[in-house]
């Protein structure tokens, strides 16, 4: 399986709701690699890793099926993946 790693932003009502909790759980049921954490602009930003497909749908439900958030739009982009991560962490 291909690999790939994403740089995202997460943008509308995604602090204070348990964003990154829920992200973190859904990145180790699904083996995705990475960290997540809050901007001070009031966003969430995250590096995902992990097979391309895995990715994709990470970045999908956390854009559309976050339980408490409300995101009204992500941007990101692609890098290379380096395989620098051993788990999913939740970064302060």
């Amino acid at each position: 399986m291909a690999q790939a790693r994403a740089h995202v932003l997460f943008f509308g009502r995604v602090q204070g709701v348990f964003f990154r909790d829920n992200t973190c759980k859904k990145a180790e049921e699904t083996g995705v690699t990475g960290w997540v954490r809050n901007v001070p602009d009031g966003s969430v930003e995250a590096v995902f890793e992990g097979e391309e497909e895995s990715v994709k749908a990470l970045i999908e439900w956390c854009a559309t099926s976050q339980p408490n958030a409300r995101v009204e739009r992500h941007e990101g982009r692609w890098e290379r993946p380096t395989g620098e991560f051993a788990g999913f962490d939740i970064r302060r």
